[in-house]
């Protein structure tokens, strides 16, 4: 049986807070808990963090980057998905992920998010980790409602979620 993938989406190197790293981090720590595999973009930033959390407690991770070489991917990614098709690789990151949990982030983050919006998947956003997270946590994108962005307060919570809405 197949894995749940878990995308995770933020804040890359240059705008990530600590808070927003260390949410990251607990993020892909209850993601590999949980048996899910975890996706992201592979680069710095929440990536990275959520990764080296999944790493530390044993579980898979899949990093999608925007460019054509390995050595841009974060150490802590498992299988590297050198796109080559610059930041359009955030269609894939959000196909390819069962449910999506926003840390953060700015507008990358908010085209993932769009995507999932507007393909029905399932989204949590950490409020407190700032960003598009905070801005659009427990709304919709349009007036269309196609699916609420959820809220939760922290990592535990935003897995569960995920987690709870793929064995509806």
């Amino acid at each position: 049986m197949r894995k749940l993938q878990i995308g995770v989406i933020g804040y890359n190197d240059d705008r990530c807070s600590e808070v927003a790293r260390e949410i990251a981090y607990k993020v892909g720590k209850e993601i590999a808990l949980s048996g899910s595999v975890l996706i992201c973009g592979g680069l710095g930033g929440v990536m990275e963090a959520a990764c080296k959390g999944a790493k530390e407690a044993n579980g898979n991770t899949v990093g999608i980057i925007p460019q054509d070489k390995f050595s841009f991917a974060n150490q802590f990614c498992d299988i590297v998905i050198c796109s080559g098709i610059g930041f359009a690789r955030d269609f894939i990151v959000a196909t390819s992920s069962d449910g999506i949990i926003a840390v953060g982030g700015g507008i990358g983050t908010l085209i993932e998010m769009s995507v999932g919006y507007m393909i029905k998947k399932k989204i949590v956003a950490i409020s407190p980790s700032g960003g598009v997270s905070e801005v659009y946590a427990g709304k919709y994108l349009d007036e269309r409602k196609r699916v609420l962005i959820e809220s939760a307060p922290d990592a535990k919570s935003a897995v569960q979620a995920i987690l709870k809405d793929s064995k509806s």
